[in-house]
């Protein structure tokens, strides 16, 4: 006799994986510590005022 297998065990465990996989790309993707975004903002800051400074004025003609 062939043995009975309950199906819903297969498609929950195969839910439960791919909810796992998402949220480990979730992580990669989206996971970064706050001293991590205070120092790209910092950087942003310095680029964006450095270029201000660099900015040539038109005179007006």
């Amino acid at each position: 006799m062939a043995k009975v297998t309950n199906l819903n065990q297969f498609r929950k465990a195969k839910a439960r994986a791919d909810k796992t996989r998402l949220a480990e790309e979730n992580r990669v993707r989206f996971g970064r510590t706050k001293a991590d975004k205070q120092l790209n903002t910092t950087r942003k800051n310095k680029e964006h005022t450095h270029l201000d400074g660099h900015k040539l004025d038109k005179d007006d003609e």
